[in-house]
């Protein structure tokens, strides 16, 4: 089964990824106007006929779009979220109407897993997040595994034990400390953005990321994908630097691929690169971008 995984956007103006699992396409997070993305998907080589369901992690703006949305409508396409996320869409609106009344708005709970498709299944995750009802997910078939958290001010035991034995892991690093505390940005801001509900700084992330290795199978992570990089408060080379330090102490090498503002990500094919138990560190892979987009922000 051919499992693939494409950043199409990731920062605090929009966010998308899609998941292909045997020609099965999940939209994870559509933050970007179909417009926005119709470039980025044609680069990554995927259309919408493969597109089979959309997932939404929360309602902050740079995670869904509302002509997105009228999209999926009119292609007919489930949308998986929480219950309480329906409050911030409009209840007016037409898609909303349409959706519903279709039986294609389906509702997700926190550790409840249910399948997408025949070898996919997914695991809501509870994420520390000023949205309501915020989520990573666990994603997994019979011979591989995903985990998402794009959005969380801290991590418990419960995150690692979900984010653990995986392939892939797609993890939050959006910022580092010292400049955001010297950004000069509003103190409610910075406040909110290093507070246990906002996003993980590059030290952080490492530590999430370090606990997960330990509690994996050995050789079983193959790709680290860093998100959500904070323009202004954030470096790839930083977060990469985070990171490389954490294999360095375990003797690992693997591919780190960093999102960063400018343009989509390349696409990783699961079971094409191995895991090394090496003295080295991880070797970074060059860092990709997505342009700022002109719409509500999460505040990075």
């Amino acid at each position: 089964m051919s499992v693939q995984f494409h950043v199409l956007a990731s920062g605090s103006s929009g966010n998308a990824c899609v998941l292909d699992v045997g020609g099965f396409g999940v939209l994870l997070d559509f933050g970007l106007s179909p417009r926005q993305l119709a470039p980025r998907m044609q680069r990554a080589r995927i259309s919408w006929d493969r597109i089979h369901a959309a997932v939404l992690t929360h309602t902050h703006t740079d995670h869904w779009q509302s002509s997105t949305l009228a999209h999926l409508a009119k292609l007919r396409l489930p949308v998986y979220c929480h219950e309480e996320h329906l409050a911030s869409f409009d209840p007016a609106s037409r898609a909303v109407s349409a959706l519903s009344s279709a039986g294609l708005i389906r509702h997700y709970e926190h550790g409840k897993r249910w399948a997408l498709h025949p070898d996919c299944e997914c695991t809501p995750i509870s994420l520390p997040h000023d949205a309501a009802k915020t989520c990573g997910f666990r994603f997994e078939g019979r011979s591989w595994a995903i985990g998402y958290a794009a959005d969380l001010g801290s991590w418990k035991s419960e995150i690692v034990r979900q984010l653990s034995d995986v392939d892939l892991l797609a993890l939050e690093f959006n910022h580092d400390v010292a400049m955001q505390v010297k950004s000069g940005r509003h103190p409610t801001l910075i406040r909110r953005v290093l507070g246990d509900s906002g996003h993980l700084s590059n030290d952080q992330a490492a530590a999430l990321f370090s606990e997960i290795l330990k509690r994996s199978e050995p050789n079983r992570l193959k790709y680290l994908v860093q998100l959500h990089l904070s323009q202004e408060c954030n470096r790839p080379e930083l977060a990469q630097a985070a990171a490389s330090r954490v294999l360095e102490r375990v003797g690992i090498e693997m591919a780190i691929r960093t999102a960063v503002q400018g343009k989509a990500g390349p696409t990783i094919r699961l079971g094409q690169a191995a895991t090394k138990s090496r003295r080295r560190a991880g070797r970074a892979e060059p860092a990709f971008s997505q342009p700022l987009l002109p719409f509500g922000r999460d505040g990075e």
